[in-house]
């Protein structure tokens, strides 16, 4: 029953963000105008505090603190959305950056939990929906010199199959001195890339849709933080064909689109937004 004062909003389908920094922030006040809103992220400090900045602005939210990288969380998470959904729209928005965790961690945040994520919400899901995982130009980077790959042919089926029992102590022996927290990003995301092409055929038989989106450069917390730390940042930003950095406005005006109507016959695929880093790269 509506109550007086609320802005619940019980006719609109429900939007799971996963994650609450900036970026995430920006795509769920993009969905609020047309979802519900069920907003997860690590602490329940950090989610107290974002919510009530988006109810305030009008927005149907509920939460759950959930890291994604621990199984008994994302069933909390996945409890809460057996309770409020089925999803229309999914954005996995949540990842560390190179100088923000270890090896092992980097790897669990933004590939092993991103697939417990997707395995755990599939069935809760309604048809004609999408899931948006938000990946990264570094994705697209480990066969371009400077971001080279030791051992691909060994270390990409690996990462067909994070879930499997071992498998971070299989990549860290395929990788041995390599496996630093640069290339644990890059790895992740084209991890993740390839999470949601393999998916796609049977989240197509549920009528949903999964794609991932590599943004490069974006103007957000996390990516000033890496400026300071990675002066090969820089250099990609000078030699960018626009030369500047994407806006989180911008990040959430193309996942607006990819789970509306109109990209109905998007899935299976890695959508590029870097500016044309990539193609002078590659050049």
């Amino acid at each position: 029953m509506y109550e007086p004062g609320s802005s619940e909003r019980v006719d609109l389908p429900l939007a799971v963000v996963v994650g609450a920094g900036g970026l995430g922030m920006a795509i769920a006040r993009r969905l609020g105008y047309t979802h519900r809103l069920l907003l997860a992220t690590r602490t329940q400090a950090t989610l107290d505090k974002q919510v009530a900045a988006l109810r305030s602005e009008g927005h149907d939210v509920r939460t759950c603190a959930c890291d994604v990288s621990d199984p008994d969380d994302v069933a909390k998470l996945t409890d809460a959305v057996a309770k409020h959904g089925p999803i229309k729209t999914l954005a996995h928005v949540v990842g560390l950056s190179p100088n923000m965790a270890d090896f092992r961690t980097i790897m669990n945040v933004n590939l092993v939990g991103p697939a417990m994520i997707a395995d755990a919400l599939l069935p809760h899901t309604q048809p004609g929906g999408a899931a948006v995982f938000i990946s990264s130009l570094a994705a697209h980077l480990t066969n371009v010199p400077g971001y080279i790959c030791p051992r691909p042919d060994v270390v990409k089926p690996i990462l067909e199959n994070p879930r499997k029992p071992g498998f971070m102590e299989e990549l860290e022996a395929a990788l041995g001195k390599e496996a630093t927290t640069t290339l644990a990003y890059g790895l992740s995301k084209g991890g993740l890339n390839r999470m949601c092409v393999r998916l796609a055929p049977a989240w197509g038989q549920k009528g949903f849709r999964i794609v991932s989106l590599s943004p490069g450069m974006i103007a957000t917390p996390m990516g000033a933080m890496e400026f300071q730390h990675q002066p090969v940042k820089l250099k990609l930003l000078r030699q960018t064909p626009i030369p500047r950095e994407a806006t989180m406005l911008e990040i959430a005006d193309i996942v607006e689109f990819l789970v509306s109507d109109k990209a109905a016959f998007i899935t299976g695929t890695d959508l590029l937004v870097d500016g044309g880093i990539l193609a002078v790269l590659q050049n």
